[in-house]
This record gives C-alpha cells, structure tokens and sequence, in this order.
C-alpha cells in the first residue's frame, strides 16, 4: 500500500531511471495522474504534458467503465457495452468528448500539446481498474510515432497488464494484486486532485 500519489510516484521513477538522462516526455492521465507524473519528470529530467482521455460510464452506472474517449474523436467501446442502449451510449461520448476539449482548453490554453513523434514517452496514472483509460491512451499516441512508448501505474489487476502489454513497448505497475476492486484501496491517502492543481503542476512554477 501506497501512502498517497507522492510514494508511488517516487517508487515508479526509480524504475524508470534507466530513462534519466535522454529527456523522456511524461504525460499524465488527468486527473490524479498529474502529481504522480509531475515528480516523475522532474526526477527524471524530463517534459511534462497530459493526454486526455475520458472513461465511458455505463448509463445508471457511471463509476462502471464501458469504454473511453480520446481526443482527436477517438471512441472505444469494452465488450460490457453492447448490453446497454446505443443512444444512451451516444450521450455519454457527446458527454465525456465535450469535457475534453474543456480540459484541454483549461490545462494548455497557451500552447498546443507536446508532439510525441521520435520521444520516449511514458504515460503514468495513479491505478487503472479495466486499463479502458490507459489503452485509450496508449492507442492514441501510437500513430504519433513515439521512439518507445511505456505505460507507468501504482496499481492495477493482473488481467489489466495483460491486456495493456501488446499496447505498449514497456509496462511498468508497481502493485498488481489478484484481489483488485478500486484504485484507492491501496492508497492510505487518496484525495481529490483539483483542476487548479492540475494547472499549477503543468506550469514551469513547480518544487
């Protein structure tokens, strides 16, 4: 068990170390990705950035994963998915694509997103149930051409790593316990991360 965001990271950039060195750029899955991928680009001498992605809640549901959204209208849908109601679906990715492009607008309104395209590239989140979010995120920076493309999580279920491994070139979890049922039972503190820290950590203003 974690003792909050700041442990984990800081256990996941001593196994990414190996990339210390040649600039890797660090992007976080808003929004309790971002402290954790903040320490780590600084630890590893690297660029920070977010990708956005958006889980697909099931309707009546919305903390059960159904799919995820990316930008650039990137939809995936999970196999759970063809059980539910196809407009109810549409509303969703109308939904979660609009709080995209809020995001976005928010997080880096005075530039456009790091290019990928030739960097080694990590993408960290704090934990991921299904992996709907980190596959939609890892999916999404491919065509990019990144030179090496890993995933960094705190903890995740085994079946999760099986699915994201054929997705990335590296895979990196730090807890992957059988006995998985959220993200916040391994971390001791587990608070909300605030849009306005979201921006403050993606600034140049950071310690």
């Amino acid at each position: 068990m974690f003792r909050d965001r700041r442990d984990a990271a800081q256990q996941l950039a001593r196994r990414l170390e190996h990339l210390k060195g040649i600039r890797p750029l660090i992007l976080a899955i808003p929004r309790g990705g971002v402290p954790m991928a903040r320490l780590i680009a600084d630890e590893l001498e690297g660029d920070l950035d977010v990708v956005l992605v958006r889980k697909l809640g099931a309707p009546g549901n919305p903390e059960y994963a159904i799919g995820a959204v990316g930008e650039e209208d990137r939809v995936q849908l999970e196999p759970a998915a063809q059980y539910y109601d196809e407009d109810d679906i549409a509303r969703e990715v109308e939904a979660q694509q609009a709080r995209l492009a809020e995001r976005r607008r928010r997080y880096t309104p005075v530039r456009a997103p790091i290019d990928p395209a030739g960097r080694i590239v990590v993408i960290v989140d704090d934990g991921s149930a299904t992996g709907a979010t980190m596959a939609m995120a890892l999916t999404s920076l491919r065509p990019h051409r990144p030179a090496l493309l890993a995933a960094a999580l705190g903890a995740a279920p085994p079946e999760t790593i099986t699915r994201l491994k054929p997705l990335a070139d590296e895979v990196v979890c730090l807890l992957t316990p059988a006995n998985f049922s959220a993200v916040g039972q391994f971390y001791a503190d587990f608070g909300q991360v605030s849009d306005d820290e979201v921006v403050r950590l993606l600034g140049t203003e950071h310690g």
